[in-house]
């Protein structure tokens, strides 16, 4: 496959502050790159780089084989950066923000239109189109940002947490534009402080923490990096919960996370011959299960086990950064 986004030693710091310690990450044509991490990890300083927006202290990136300090204006031919927030005009209507991307890339009026009309049909604003963006509701101006993102065709699309804030159906609805996106052949780098995000739309996750990747790899091979499995337990009768964490300690001999708000009872286990044992063990006590199962640990599981925290803690804004603005070559 023709690797078409490469990071090398990526450093960049700003002032006393470490926000990239030597960074590598890849992706090839046609792939989703999630970089996972909390606030301050260093992810949208890792996205402004590759994006030709800010130079590196040290290392060395490429974008289809240019570099972005010494091939910049090329690069940016073939990328496009939709940030954390959407940069559509709020006056204008979504087709007037759309042809005035258009027009900016140098196309004509007519064939401005025409592209205006085709996205708006693509990310089902056909019928929002004639209203100001302000009256928008916040899935529908990330799409529109999207859409503005992709009028130039990039082969690189980078995605600055493009969920935030978003309802779950609006969430949904741009994990399936992503999908497309994809499908139809860009090569997307996502950045997220969402694990079920990571989980759904990657190919490779790169799992970032002050400043350095502490692993990467598919989210089945991050997952299987605990070594262990997850006995889930409920019973039927929430006022059980407590019985239900012992029976578990009693087979399992770790003692269980309890959750009494839903009466889920977690532990780690590495012998999947626990679940009918546990089983036996809450018949014997008469407790009836409505849920036991076995599952693979959560994203946040693991990155629990490889950086002490979990991957939604909040950390401090990365020094540098704004609001970032999307862009089209």
């Amino acid at each position: 496959m023709t690797t078409v986004i490469e990071a090398e030693g990526l450093t960049k710091r700003f002032g006393s502050t470490q926000a990239l310690a030597g960074v590598d990450i890849g992706a090839d044509r046609g792939q989703v790159l999630a970089l996972l991490g909390p606030n301050g990890a260093g992810k949208t300083t890792i996205v402004r780089v590759l994006a030709t927006l800010l130079k590196p202290d040290g290392g060395n990136a490429r974008i289809c084989g240019y570099d972005v300090v010494a091939d910049a204006v090329q690069a940016r031919q073939l990328l496009a950066l939709t940030g954390q927030y959407a940069s559509v005009d709020d006056e204008l209507t979504g087709t007037e923000n759309l042809i005035m991307i258009c027009r900016l890339l140098g196309l004509r009026r007519a064939v401005a239109r025409g592209w205006a009309r085709e996205m708006l049909d693509r990310f089902d604003l056909t019928d929002a189109a004639g209203r100001a963006v302000k009256t928008y509701s916040g899935g529908m101006r990330r799409r529109l940002d999207l859409a503005a993102s992709l009028l130039g065709e990039p082969d690189v699309l980078f995605l600055d947490e493009p969920t935030t804030g978003l309802d779950p159906r609006a969430r949904n609805q741009m994990w399936e534009t992503i999908r497309s996106v994809v499908a139809d052949g860009a090569t997307v780098l996502l950045t997220t402080q969402y694990l079920e995000e990571a989980d759904e739309l990657a190919d490779q996750i790169a799992v970032i923490d002050h400043g350095l990747v502490v692993a990467a790899g598919t989210p089945a091979e991050l997952k299987a990096r605990t070594g262990s499995q997850t006995l889930v337990v409920r019973a039927v009768d929430p006022a059980l919960t407590m019985q239900v964490a012992v029976a578990v300690t009693e087979v399992t001999g770790v003692r269980p996370e309890v959750r009494q708000d839903t009466g889920l009872v977690t532990a780690p286990v590495s012998d999947p011959a626990m679940v009918p044992a546990v089983l036996r063990r809450l018949d014997e006590a008469g407790i009836v299960a409505a849920e036991l199962a076995l599952r693979l640990p959560s994203l946040d599981e693991v990155f629990l086990t490889l950086t002490g925290h979990h991957a939604q803690e909040h950390g401090e804004a990365e020094p540098g950064t704004t609001d970032s603005a999307g862009m089209a070559a």
